[in-house]
């Protein structure tokens, strides 16, 4: 049984009058006004086929709270867990109710369960809250892409035949202790697949090397054979666990034979797979092998994104494959169309999403001034009305790099520490939570400070005030101190 709210609080709600419990607290009350996200996340938390009776859990108001004190502060689940138990900020926050101290297992229980439409749902919401403040029109607009890595090492044959031959005894010892089960006879190959996998790196000579990876096959066939031969006799065994360990063969086998074709296909006869096809984890089978100019290599998941005036991120999209930029430079105008009514009045991208079809689809949408930041025998005189605008649309593209550089790298987008598709999208999106809400109304920093004429005036009499004294260390954090709120 799970509330969604909590029905009686605590009157001893107290923030700290540090910048943080200011932060927390302006949030804690946009939240109060977002009752549609708090049953988005109770029909999370219930799931199909839940009863609502027995023993109180965490009310979804709370899990909410959480999840996004969470990611707002960084935390791990442990770290989560001792600051709701010693900070009154966070407990105030979390709105937990009386005497409750949550562990981390039920903290990672209950966040991991919030889907990441509800995520997307959220940041919607605050992306809403932030035009109706008039904080963020959709005027002008930039557009890059991005990529967030998933969690897996880096792929090769050889480590993928010896994750395969690991992964199936791992299930047939799982088998040995089902209960009831009978007693199977079987191989144990994980020695000889790891000395096999870690002669391959160090091998000289195509033949030594196709030696090797045929003897790792034959043994990566051999333990799947044994798999085959505990399934078949497992068959008719009945309990939950005998049912769940049946659930992870099947996701592992069909896994287990595409490494198997692709490694034969590749090495022993020197085929080559295309990338569409290619397998590189079968711990992350979702992520795909993204290729960006020149660069290195990367697995996970293409990220598009549309930042403001305001540096808002008003649109992400995580992209299956690897598509061109200028394959999706149309849809994300349009969606950016459908989500303000209206089609920006400027709007620069990325090189990459250069092409005349572009430029004259956005023409055609009402665009009036469009900048690729490289010009690939597009003229200036097509693109904006002048020069001049053409380079400074091109200057404000610059600034989603830092935008995005912020994202992956103080807000942990740069790589997803959740396991399966639907995490790694939920974790995209609590993320994009993450910096937008540090510029936001819900934070009461950014509406606070860059959209009031005093809070301007107060920059300039505090760059004044340090010109005239050229001696003093910390001139750059006069000049940068903000004005404590009324």
């Amino acid at each position: 049984m799970r509330q969604e709210r909590t029905v009686q609080a605590t009157i001893f709600e107290v923030f700290a009058e540090h910048q943080i419990g200011c932060e927390l607290k302006a949030i804690s009350h946009w939240l109060d006004g977002q009752r549609v996200l708090v049953s988005l996340v109770a029909s999370d938390l219930r799931g199909d086929g839940l009863r609502q009776t027995g023993r109180r859990g965490l009310p979804a108001e709370t899990v909410l709270r959480c999840a996004i004190l969470k990611q707002q502060r960084q935390l791990s689940y442990e770290e989560l867990a001792f600051h709701l138990e010693a900070s009154a900020s966070f407990r105030a926050f979390a709105r937990l109710p009386l005497a409750w101290l949550p562990k981390r297992s039920v903290l990672h229980r209950t966040i991991s369960a919030i889907r990441p439409q509800t995520w997307e749902a959220v940041n919607r919401a605050l992306v809403g809250e932030a035009k109706q403040k008039r904080l963020e029109e959709g005027a002008m607009v930039r557009i890059d892409s991005t990529v967030t890595a998933a969690l897996l090492h880096e792929p090769s044959d050889s480590a993928l035949l010896w994750d395969a031959a690991r992964v199936m005894s791992r299930r047939l010892r799982q088998a040995a202790v089902l209960p009831g089960a009978a007693a199977m006879r079987w191989h144990d190959r994980r020695r000889i697949a790891k000395r096999c996998a870690t002669e391959i790196q160090y091998s000289r000579g195509q033949d030594n090397r196709r030696r090797l990876y045929r003897k790792l096959i034959v043994t990566a066939h051999a333990t799947r054979a044994a798999l085959l031969r505990g399934v078949k006799q497992l068959t008719g065994l009945a309990g939950v666990a005998a049912e769940r360990w049946r659930a992870r063969v099947e996701h592992s086998l069909p896994l287990v034979g595409r490494v198997l074709d692709h490694s034969e296909r590749r090495v022993l006869r020197a085929q080559a797979v295309p990338a569409g096809e290619k397998l590189i984890s079968l711990f992350e089978p979702h992520a795909d092998i993204i290729v960006k100019g020149a660069r290195d290599v990367q697995y996970g998941h293409k990220l598009n994104l549309v930042t403001g005036k305001s540096g808002l991120i008003l649109d992400l999209v995580i992209e299956a494959g690897n598509p061109a930029d200028a394959e999706r430079f149309r849809p994300m105008l349009d969606r950016h169309i459908a989500g303000y009514g209206a089609p920006p009045r400027q709007m620069a991208a990325d090189g990459g999403y250069a092409s005349r079809d572009n430029l004259d689809a956005a023409k055609a949408r009402g665009v009036s001034d469009v900048a690729f930041h490289k010009k690939r025998g597009l003229a200036v005189a097509d693109m904006t009305k002048s020069a001049w605008v053409y380079r400074k649309l091109r200057n404000f593209r610059a600034g989603i790099e830092a935008g995005i550089s912020c994202f992956k790298r103080a807000y942990g987008a740069g790589r997803c520490t959740w396991r399966g598709l639907d995490h790694f999208k939920a974790y995209v999106w609590s993320a994009w939570w993450r910096t937008t809400s540090c510029c936001s109304p819900a934070s009461n920093r950014r509406s606070r400070l860059h959209s009031s004429r005093r809070w301007r005036r107060s920059i300039r009499r505090a760059s004044l005030h340090t010109l005239n004294e050229p001696s003093s260390p910390d001139c750059y954090a006069t000049a940068k101190r903000r004005p404590s709120s009324r």
